[in-house]
């Protein structure tokens, strides 16, 4: 019997190229599945009894308003500190922020609940921020009074960001995570901005930045589409940042698909998938919904790495409305148009991805990709990390027309040469740590 299913296999080596060795971290798995919908559930029924959490609503009413509602995530993620053995500090970071006469009518004080888990390696700058937007509206977002539940938009991400410190403030990385719920998105991003603008002031070295936002509801409106095994990732292509002689050089390397951004999209794919089942990551290559944005915009235009996660089918039935019934539709942003175990997969995707960047090493140094003379090999040259130690690293490669990357290759070495042409496939770079961890991948630059 034995003998006849070994043959049988032999028979079918389709079946076996189609096998793949699914590894996942035993610690950073047990922290995935210890995301809890019913701890996500209470955290948004607890936002949900603010009424508001307009930004422009009140910050000293204690049970109403926006005021109340971050004092309330303050106070919850200072319950986590004490399990995190010192690491994990919170604070509520505000500004004055004057009536600019678009979306802020009056001088408003403008908060953002900040959790900083320090990393263990005092030598390692690294940060790594997780944020969701604090904020709620109704139609009309200048109005501070009438009922704004906010339950998916944003209680999900914001949710979402208060498990992650919970269950994350329990374990220790080399590097830092930033959990943080900001306000003011509805206004006009005012609370990432005033972020991004400091942690560039500050020289913060922020290698990834993951914006949840609406990431709880599997449901769409109109089309009816009910489906919650997939989540969608927002990433730019042409950095934000990017001068002239930047774009020129991207254009010629055929590289307007290959900014940081986009490596950090796939490895939210490759290792989000990795770690949750039924859950598929959605690259979507463009820098937000169609003509729209969100608060990882001001931290791509300050230069850093960031992209936008958010539910795969909207429902603009529960956006930016007034609670009301019409022709038999309800209206609202309400918590019981929510998906819960939904909102559970995308948080664990989150948890996996910050777990395995901050616990890898940086990024290798110096990649290089070798253009000296016409050849159909590729040879690829790099220097260890600046941060961490790397037992190895993969090379990436991809065909051109590929939207992720198809082989890795492994190697303890510095360099590496292949017999696939730079002509026909891209490559990048990621450096491994002790544990299997992998930093993001890094596009070659040209070498002679």
């Amino acid at each position: 019997m034995k003998k006849w299913v070994i043959c049988g296999l032999l028979a079918c080596p389709a079946l076996l190229r189609a096998q793949t060795i699914v590894q996942r971290d035993p610690v950073i798995g047990k922290m995935v599945a210890t995301v809890n919908a019913d701890s996500l559930h209470s955290y948004i029924l607890q936002l949900v009894k603010f009424d508001t959490r307009s930004t422009i609503s009140s910050t000293t009413d204690v049970k109403k308003g926006i005021g109340a509602a971050r004092n309330w995530v303050l106070h919850k993620m200072e319950s986590f500190a004490p399990a995190s053995g010192g690491r994990l500090t919170v604070k509520l970071d505000t500004t004055a922020y004057a009536a600019d006469g678009k979306r802020v009518d009056k001088d408003i004080n403008l908060g953002n609940v900040v959790a900083t888990l320090k990393g263990t390696d005092p030598n390692d700058p690294r940060v790594y921020i997780i944020s969701g937007h604090l904020d709620s509206r109704v139609t009309d977002v200048m109005d501070r009074v009438h009922t704004a539940p906010g339950a998916n938009d944003d209680g999900s991400g914001s949710a979402a960001v208060i498990e992650l410190a919970r269950v994350m403030s329990q374990q220790s990385f080399p590097a830092t995570i930033i959990f943080v719920t900001v306000s003011g998105e509805e206004q006009g991003l005012l609370g990432a901005t005033y972020m991004a603008k400091k942690a560039k002031q500050e020289n913060w070295q922020i290698d990834a930045m993951l914006n949840n936002d609406i990431i709880g509801q599997s449901t769409s409106s109109q089309t009816l589409l009910n489906d919650n095994t997939k989540v969608r990732v927002f990433s730019e292509g042409i950095p934000a940042t990017a001068d002239e002689a930047m774009i020129k050089r991207i254009k010629s390397m055929g590289m307007e698909n290959d900014s940081r951004s986009r490596q950090l999209a796939r490895y939210i794919k490759e290792t989000g998938e990795r770690y949750v089942d039924q859950l598929e990551v959605k690259l979507e290559y463009r820098a937000d919904r169609f003509l729209r944005g969100g608060d990882h915009s001001p931290f791509q235009q300050q230069g850093f790495t960031a992209v936008r996660i958010t539910e795969m089918n909207e429902n603009f039935d529960r956006q930016h409305q007034d609670l009301r019934t019409e022709n038999g539709i309800q209206y609202g942003d309400l918590p019981e148009y929510m998906d819960f175990e939904y909102l559970r997969k995308n948080a664990a995707m989150n948890l996996s991805v910050l777990a395995n960047l901050a616990s890898a090493p940086a990024e290798p140094e110096a990649v290089k990709i070798d253009v000296k003379e016409l050849t159909n090999y590729s040879s690829l040259s790099w220097a260890p990390p600046k941060y961490g130690k790397a037992k190895g690293y993969y090379v990436l490669m991809r065909e051109t027309s590929s939207p992720v990357w198809e082989k890795k290759f492994y190697t303890t070495e510095t360099s590496m040469r292949l017999p696939y042409s730079k002509d026909n496939y891209y490559f990048a770079v990621q450096a491994v740590g002790e544990g299997g961890q992998e930093s993001l991948a890094v596009f070659p630059e040209v070498g002679r």
